[in-house]
């Protein structure tokens, strides 16, 4: 579901990236506005990005590998930090140097015409995206925050797109800011200094896209509400007793690794154990879907032992007691 909502949001943001770069280009040979041409610069890496994130969207699908036996899931994850050091470098950091050189040397913006009406275009194709991003983002999102969302959010695509995307609104507004009072003054140093603003507004984003695409890339833990899943589906009460401890790993978006030590009957035979275990797989399978990787490592709990140590859910059994 994250993964179809996603590439519905980076289309739409595509198609749009693309038209206003090429409207913000041709508004910026007509004016000279450095706004303009950051708005356009801006543009084209946005849409750089969103090809970006379809090209980690399909590379992520090849199959597992004896080289990668746990698949290529991740993928998504790198581009979607490739995606944060575009925006810094090709966006953020082109806009403030354009910005200070036409701060250094400043000229009137001429045909205001072009970047007032290209801008208004922008704005209204900009919306349209931003309302895609938010319309396929409100199902994941549930009752979770904004922030909330993009911090916790296992799927990067909606994330970038949500940031890129007002990111791209707030941009065009301090570009329209900019345009509008050197037009006004007859000081083209405010062109400048709106396109100043816009180079600092795609850094903070940058740093924040990469921020969370990083403790993706690290290795993040399934949702609460999934670890509880998971939990209540591995104690059947008869052979299985406890979770002694269990570690969640996301492989990707849509893939989730689980590894636990269950507690079994200690008079209970192999073959009783072994059909436990199995039961307790499909009964995860069942309840998170995501889960595709599954171990499970059955023990006997000691309790006396496990209330020695310093964290008693990681005293597996009586050998790892002192003696």
């Amino acid at each position: 579901m994250s993964a179809s909502g996603g590439t519905k949001a980076i289309v739409a943001a595509l198609s749009a990236n693309l038209a206003i770069a090429v409207a913000k280009f041709v508004a910026f040979l007509f004016s000279g506005s450095s706004s303009m041409l950051a708005e356009s610069v801006h543009s084209l890496a946005d849409s750089g990005n969103q090809g970006l994130l379809l090209l980690g969207g399909k590379r992520a699908k090849r199959q597992a590998t004896p080289e990668h036996p746990f698949g290529y899931g991740r993928e998504r994850y790198i581009y979607a930090f490739l995606v944060s050091i575009v925006l810094f470098s090709v966006g953020g950091m082109f806009a403030i140097y354009e910005g200070y050189e036409k701060i250094k040397h400043p000229h009137e913006v001429e045909h205001w015409y072009w970047p007032v009406g290209v801008l208004v275009f922008a704005i209204v194709a900009e919306a349209f995206s931003f309302r895609t991003a938010i319309k396929e983002s409100n199902p994941l999102r549930g009752k979770q925050s904004w922030s909330q969302f993009v911090r916790r959010a296992k799927a990067p695509e909606l994330p970038v797109v949500l940031l890129e995307d007002l990111g791209a609104l707030v941009g065009l507004i301090l570009a329209l800011g900019g345009v509008g009072l050197a037009l006004a003054t007859g000081n083209g140093v405010w062109d400048g200094i709106g396109t100043l603003c816009i180079g600092v507004l795609l850094i903070v984003i940058a740093i924040v896209l990469a921020a969370e695409t990083k403790s993706l890339l690290l290795g993040e833990s399934a949702g609460l509400d999934e670890v509880r899943k998971i939990e209540a589906a591995l104690v059947d009460g008869d052979t299985v007793t406890r979770v002694i401890h269990m570690r969640t790993l996301h492989l990707g978006p849509e893939e989730l690794l689980v590894a636990a030590k269950l507690a079994v009957q200690h008079d209970d035979t192999a073959a009783e154990v072994a059909a436990a275990i199995n039961a307790a797989e499909a009964r995860i399978r069942e309840a998170v879907a995501i889960a595709r990787a599954i171990y499970l490592e059955p023990d006997i709990y000691d309790e006396a032992a496990a209330a020695k140590g310093t964290n008693p859910a990681m005293t597996p059994s009586p050998d790892a007691s002192p003696r």
